[in-house]
């Protein structure tokens, strides 16, 4: 067995046997942890691809394909403007936050004016100027909470346009794409599903080991890994040689040796 140099003149950790045609990169050292997930990792991966494949084909129209894009532009407008109207709710509870505690400071500051607790005419003085200050503060305040309900109500007209026309974007979609309409829609909530799913059995695999199943998929038209059945690569259908099943069982990630790809005893 054959250990590779790398350029720089370290050694790569997997051997490569001399009728290898290509060097795997090195990335960082690879655990066993969730090995055993991986062929459920790998069957999901080709459903999703298979999904994939068939989305393609149905969208592959010309109209179809415009319909679904004005469709996405018109989800985002929309997005953006449910954006920017909650930032303005946000900005107008908080004015009506700050208007409210004014008024109160002020109506205090107003009851110690007229109550007779303040004597001192300085002092009744700077409390006359304090009561002018928060009221002056209130107004700018007002103004500003004017303006953001002004903008709001434009918002308001702005998000019931946007969703009109989202409305009509996604029914002439709909048309256009006629009977492979529901099928998409199956597929799409397939794919969402799916995606989830891949997700959680993902976060269980060693993340050098995803790493490295993720690398094959992509060499090796999707297929990483693969179940070992009485001796056969269930990738490649090779089947090794006793004396490749009896190394296979002291390595922690088992490799074939023609394919390369990651070997699960079943």
């Amino acid at each position: 067995m054959q250990w590779p140099r790398c350029s720089c003149g370290f050694e790569s950790r997997y051997p490569v046997r001399s009728n290898a045609t290509h060097l795997e990169p090195v990335g960082h050292a690879v655990t066993t942890r969730g090995t055993d997930r991986l062929l459920a990792l790998q069957e999901l991966d080709l459903s999703i691809d298979r999904l994939e494949a068939r989305r393609e084909i149905l969208e592959s129209g010309e109209d179809v394909a415009a319909a679904r894009q004005r469709a996405e532009q018109s989800e985002r407008a929309l997005g953006e403007v449910g954006l920017e109207r909650d930032g303005v709710d946000r900005d107008i509870r908080r004015l009506e936050g700050e208007a409210e505690s004014l008024a109160q400071k002020a109506q205090v500051e107003e009851k110690r004016l007229y109550d007779g607790s303040v004597a001192n005419p300085r002092e009744l003085e700077a409390l006359q100027h304090e009561i002018a200050n928060l009221k002056d503060r209130r107004g700018r305040v007002d103004d500003e909470l004017l303006d953001r309900m002004m903008a709001k109500e434009d918002l308001d007209e702005r998000w019931k346009a946007a969703e009109a026309d989202l409305s009509e974007v996604r029914d002439r979609l709909t048309e256009v794409r006629g009977e492979a309409g529901v099928e998409l829609d199956q597929i799409m909530a397939a794919l969402s599903s799916r995606t989830q799913e891949r997700q959680g059995i993902a976060a269980e695999i060693d993340e050098a080991l995803l790493e490295l199943y993720e690398d094959l998929r992509r060499q090796k038209k999707g297929v990483g890994a693969a179940a070992l059945i009485d001796g056969v690569c269930q990738g490649c259908h090779q089947k090794l040689s006793a004396l490749e099943l009896s190394h296979l069982k002291s390595q922690d990630i088992k490799r074939c040796e023609y394919c390369r790809r990651i070997l699960i005893p079943a």
